[in-house]
């Protein structure tokens, strides 16, 4: 399945898939709401993503087709090589980065590694990684979904409050919960809380 809001990218996308008689597109679709939907009818083996998107963006998308239909694969297909966007896409889910601008046989290497149960970053994105990756493990800086949930933590919601306002599943706020909590080393609600304050996630305590 194809995802992207622009026409002209998913009709040449289509047309050169379409010379490797392995692949068949199944859908064709242009927002992250209508991905959900036509996932959910045609159960694809593996959805092309792209990221930026009116109202639902491809990273929210791709989390929830995961939690709804965990044998999907998903491939991000995007012009951002920032290491933000690479770090988040796997954090939602996603089994491969690959940018635009690469060759079409690449892509099709892609699909076919990340349906074999690999995951396929393109040579750019795999740099931004690597590069990331020593800063990263001294920092243990959270993502920006993680940041997210870690504020609403902060601000006394529950589990299934934080669930139901990032329309995701009350698993995958525990599951980022005990990733936030191992990232800071911190056990409790009111630490957590503490740290939301001391890093201006929070802008202060609430009255009442």
């Amino acid at each position: 399945m194809l995802v992207d809001d622009h026409p002209l990218v998913l009709e040449g996308i289509r047309a050169c898939l379409e010379n490797y008689e392995h692949i068949h597109v199944v859908a064709e679709v242009n927002s992250g709401e209508a991905a959900l939907s036509a996932a959910s009818d045609t159960k694809p083996d593996v959805i092309l993503m792209d990221i930026n998107m009116p109202g639902l963006n491809g990273l929210d998308a791709t989390e929830l087709i995961r939690e709804r239909l965990p044998e999907s694969k998903l491939l991000i297909l995007s012009m951002h090589d920032n290491k933000e966007y690479i770090s988040n896409a796997l954090m939602y889910g996603a089994q491969g980065y690959v940018l635009k601008d690469v060759p079409t046989r690449e892509i099709v290497t892609a699909i076919e590694a990340i349906h074999a149960g690999a995951t396929y970053f393109s040579s750019g994105v795999s740099h931004q990684l690597l590069s990331g990756q020593a800063e990263k493990e001294r920092s243990g800086a959270l993502t920006s979904r993680e940041q997210t949930v870690l504020v609403l933590l902060a601000e006394g919601k529950s589990n299934k409050e934080v669930a139901r306002e990032l329309e995701i599943s009350v698993r995958t706020v525990e599951t980022h919960r005990k990733n936030i909590k191992s990232k800071l080393e911190i056990s409790s609600t009111a630490g957590l809380t503490r740290y939301a304050l001391e890093h201006g996630l929070l802008a202060g305590p609430k009255s009442g």
